[in-house]
């Protein structure tokens, strides 16, 4: 079966030059993308495909529940090459519903090292649970902290020094969080939009209110 995913290769390849001869060519001598793409690396959400950007077009950071772990030296890399060395404009962090990852996180299954990935989403879920213990259906529970999630993570990025010192130097950058819907394919956007450490401080503020 292996040997399908060579021939796919292939064909992709050859389907991309008849279409545009020097596309290959174009995309050997420049990354110029505008947009970092923080996602889950849930294989169901491809990030290129479902925005419709082609390679290069799009840089892309994926790991379990989307997170944006401020000691994750992975995550820490590819945002400081991004903002630094690429010049993305649009940080995305997208969530999507149904996240097993967010699932695995509210249930009370051990599963090993995945439990200390997820220990960020454990974590929100208390902070919340006078909230989420009102749903009765756990997909909503689940879908819910989701959500919540995506905020969490948005605010850890706008928190996080690259971003800041960005913003002091005076680079136009801006910070996105949206979730996506597996049974249908669209985006939701959950207007968390942060342009400045001011943003930061009063998404911040709409949470505590939210809380009280």
């Amino acid at each position: 079966m292996i040997e399908s995913l060579l021939n796919n290769n292939m064909a992709w390849a050859s389907a991309r030059v008849r279409a545009d001869s020097q596309f290959f060519r174009r995309l050997s001598e420049q990354q110029s993308p505008e947009y970092l793409w923080i996602g889950c690396s849930d294989s169901r959400v491809p990030a290129n495909e479902i925005v419709g950007l082609d390679p290069g077009e799009l840089f892309v950071h994926r790991n379990i529940a989307n997170l944006a772990p401020p000691r994750d030296i992975n995550f820490l890399s590819v945002l400081q090459y991004s903002v630094e060395v690429l010049k993305v404009r649009h940080i995305i962090v997208c969530g999507h519903y149904g996240c097993g990852g967010v699932r695995a996180a509210l249930d009370t299954e051990r599963r090993g090292l995945i439990d200390h990935w997820l220990q960020p989403v454990t974590e929100l879920a208390r902070a919340h649970a006078d909230h989420l213990d009102t749903i009765t259906d756990f997909e909503g529970r689940v879908n819910l902290t989701c959500e919540l999630n995506v905020r969490a993570q948005v605010e850890y990025v706008g928190r996080n020094p690259f971003v800041a010192d960005a913003w002091r130097r005076g680079q136009k950058l801006a910070v996105h969080g949206w979730i996506y819907s597996i049974r249908d394919g669209l985006l939701h956007d959950l207007e968390l939009t942060i342009e400045n450490a001011r943003d930061v401080d009063a998404l911040v503020r709409r949470r505590w209110s939210s809380n009280a």
